[in-house]
């Protein structure tokens, strides 16, 4: 198996930038696009537990409008040519709170690159005093 091949790296990335581009600007629809159609679906978000791309869907569809962030850092690493997982690290705008989204995208070959797996989360501010050296 071939460990980031640079072509499906920049396949990824292309749908990675398509995903944040819709998420910025509340397109719900090309959003569950990119979200693997099927029940085994699933989205770990910051205030919810979602199981199945109907659930993924009816979330989005109560979302007026998402944060506004800007990203600190992408790391995504290729398995082969159809998966790849992607980290990305970003501040919410005005609000300097950290945070970390995963996914896990698969190539499908009827498909096209979706995501299968998603988890959001936000690091909770912590105390500089306080904070583990």
């Amino acid at each position: 198996m071939q460990i980031d091949d640079p072509a499906v790296i920049a396949e990824a990335r292309a749908v990675f930038d398509r995903y944040e581009a819709a998420l910025m600007a509340n397109r719900n629809d090309e959003l569950d696009a990119i979200f693997w159609a099927d029940p085994r679906t699933v989205r770990f978000g910051i205030t919810e537990i979602l199981y199945g791309h109907d659930a993924i869907r009816a979330f989005r569809a109560s979302v007026k409008a998402y944060a506004q962030r800007i990203q600190k850092k992408v790391h995504m690493v290729a398995f082969g040519k159809d998966m790849v997982a992607t980290h990305l690290e970003y501040e919410r705008i005005g609000t300097g709170l950290v945070g970390r989204e995963t996914k896990i995208m698969v190539r499908f070959p009827d498909l096209g690159w979706r995501v299968v797996s998603a988890h959001v989360s936000l690091l909770t501010p912590v105390d500089p005093g306080r904070a583990m050296r």
